[in-house]
């Protein structure tokens, strides 16, 4: 007898926002592999229990992946002759269906729950996007959170680096300069962020450059963090017109443009690093950060 492990695979990919087509046996006549109630996940990457193998089992998950990447959302039902045509010799005939579930989503780790970080997580809520939103202080977090978020109060923001989830996206929005910069090593030696976008300006990312360089990190290393972050030719100090840089930066990304470098291209070891700050990720709480192009 097949032991098929599907429900108790289902709920740790709904845990973790993986989506997956759940394929079932609707209907069984003559000779076919399995009896209808049977059922297999497919993801992307991986096939949970069986539906008898053989040809039907491969088309079955071409059929499926092919949902996945098209994001579809429509349970859809075949019927399938298991004839010589379809290269099996049982002579029956299977009904199918393919039921999406989930969709797929983006985790976003978010340092700071600064005004900005506010503003911004109304529109990333609305964008496929799961967020674990943290902070050190729990007073500064709204009584109710947009769907999708978790909030995680920490004494050591850093130290919840390396239980975050692989590939993820990382906004660092903080209200502490130097904790920013902890957290910008502790991602960087994650290698594994899909995204890594810190707010401050071209001033803040030259003295982060010189430091990490001094610390052994490589130029390759050091450019995988964003930072400034968001659209350059969006304008303005207001938390919500950053919030809309930020999170069009973030859609493109997710949506495979190619995303702007603004790191200063000239050498800056000796250039004075002293300018005027203009906008912060916790606008109208100290430090005044600067701008994000």
């Amino acid at each position: 007898m097949f032991k098929d492990n599907w429900i108790h695979e289902l709920a740790k990919l709904e845990e973790n926002y993986e989506p997956c087509v759940m394929v079932t046996v609707l209907e069984d006549r003559g000779s076919v592999p399995r009896d209808a109630g049977t059922k297999m996940l497919v993801t992307r990457d991986r096939i949970i229990a069986t539906i008898g193998g053989g040809h039907l089992e491969h088309v079955a998950t071409k059929m499926a992946r092919e949902m996945l990447i098209a994001s579809e959302r429509s349970l859809k039902v075949e019927r399938f002759n298991l004839g010589a045509r379809l290269g099996q010799c049982c002579g029956g005939v299977a009904t199918l269906s393919f039921e999406p579930i989930g969709t797929q989503q983006n985790h976003l780790v978010l340092f700071g729950a600064g005004h900005v970080a506010k503003a911004l997580l109304h529109i990333v809520a609305t964008l496929p996007f799961r967020v674990t939103w943290i902070d050190e202080r729990e007073e500064v977090f709204p009584e109710t959170l947009p769907h999708g978020v978790k909030k995680l109060v920490s004494d050591d923001p850093v130290g919840e680096v390396k239980h975050m989830p692989p590939n993820s996206y990382y906004l660092v929005m903080t209200h502490n300069h130097q904790l920013d910069f902890d957290l910008t090593k502790a991602i960087i030696d994650r290698e594994d962020s899909r995204y890594f976008g810190m707010i401050g300006s071209l001033t803040k990312r030259k003295k982060f450059d010189f430091r990490l360089e001094q610390r052994g990190y490589s130029q390759e290393q050091i450019e995988t963090m964003l930072c400034p972050i968001g659209i350059s030719t969006v304008n303005g100090k207001h938390p919500a017109e950053i919030a809309v840089s930020v999170a069009g930066e973030l859609i493109a990304h997710y949506q495979g443009q190619a995303l702007e470098q603004k790191r200063p291209t000239k050498h800056y070891r000796n250039q004075d690093l002293t300018v005027q700050h203009s906008q912060s990720s916790d606008i109208g709480e100290p430090p005044l950060e600067e701008k994000i192009a």
